[in-house]
């Protein structure tokens, strides 16, 4: 009897390498004799690279790609796409191509195979891109995402380390995702939690992005596998720390009661071993709140840090155009850690 193929294992940015593990590999990689015109690469753990081409264009460049979260083939394809594209959005650009990655079984339903590029397809086109072309492999997993080209003016790319302090954080999308679709692989999802976090994974950050640009950003990233603390710390530079105001962090619903049932990620587990002694949380902070901070996001939301006097109306802009965008908390003046979480 051959054996069956199961389409979701449980993946997304869940599947993602711990970072403790990549960075020991990607410290250890020759990096050649430095490129003026690469502005944003290696030195950095910003979410694309920046090459500049002209005084006036700079390349962004991406690639993001994982196995399924959930068993439709065709919301799994938007919401792979989405999360790939939203690092161009990350540094400040605009997408122009994208090629598609795609591992796939060979005796698996082509029409899957076809769902899932139509999904990825879609939101290429909405974030006003040309699906140029891919590369595709066999193998036992279902794999799938987008290698994505952008531009962007090289004086107004969005880095993740620049942040000020004195700061606003914003945050654009709702965060505990991985713990619905971890909840929901074994039937115990809240009703209307999956619902919900499909809808914000498959969200582009195009309008936040575009929003964004009227405004003074001093830095950005994208909320994905590392968790909002995960991200967060990487912001984190030698004159700024951080502190959140857990109470105004806007969470899916039914995310706080999957944590509370220990419905957990092994993600989220790496993240918190990774970043966790660089975090204080006040006493009164339960550990599902906790846990919804390390939570790995596929498809997230933008994390700006933007200049306190510009924040409201960037709220307000935000929150007009749909998006349950929230001020979060600010950078302050370093102090003994580099987060505090109250």
């Amino acid at each position: 009897m051959a054996e069956e193929i199961v389409f979701c294992k449980g993946g997304g940015c869940t599947a993602k390498l711990g970072p403790d593990l990549l960075s020991h590999v990607l410290d250890k990689l020759p990096r050649g004799e430095k490129d003026p015109n690469l502005l944003i690469g290696y030195d950095s753990k910003d979410d694309a690279a920046v090459y500049r081409v002209s005084d006036e264009v700079a390349v962004v460049q991406t690639l993001d790609f994982f196995p399924p979260m959930l068993d439709d083939p065709y919301l799994f394809g938007q919401i792979a796409a989405t999360n790939a594209l939203s690092d161009i959005y990350a540094m400040g650009g605009t997408v122009k191509t994208a090629l598609n990655i795609v591992c796939f079984p060979e005796q698996m339903d082509l029409n899957i195979l076809g769902k899932i590029m139509q999904g990825g397809a879609e939101k290429v086109i909405e974030a006003g891109g040309t699906l140029a072309g891919g590369h595709s492999i066999m193998d036992n997993d279902v794999k799938y995402g987008l290698s994505v080209t952008g531009v962007v003016h090289p004086d107004h790319i969005y880095g993740n380390n620049q942040g000020q302090p004195s700061d606003v954080l914003i945050l654009t999308k709702k965060l505990g995702v991985g713990l619905v679709c971890n909840a929901n692989r074994v039937g115990l999802a809240p009703e209307g939690a999956m619902e919900e976090a499909a809808a914000s994974m498959t969200t582009l950050n195009r309008k936040a992005a575009e929003i964004s640009h009227h405004y003074e950003i001093h830095a950005c990233t994208d909320v994905t596998g590392f968790g909002f603390l995960g991200h967060l710390s990487e912001m984190i530079n030698e004159e700024i720390s951080a502190e959140i105001d857990s109470i105004s962090i806007p969470v899916i619903r039914g995310a706080i009661h999957c944590a509370e049932e220990f419905l957990l990620t092994a993600a989220a587990q790496r993240n918190r071993n990774h970043v966790g002694d660089r975090v204080e949380f006040s006493s009164w902070i339960p550990f599902s709140m906790e846990e919804l901070l390390f939570d790995p996001q596929t498809s997230g939301g933008l994390l700006f840090a933007v200049k306190p006097e510009q924040a409201g109306a960037f709220l307000k802009e935000l929150q007009g155009a749909g998006l349950p965008a929230a001020m979060v908390g600010r950078f302050v003046s370093k102090k003994e850690r580099d987060i505090y979480v109250r």
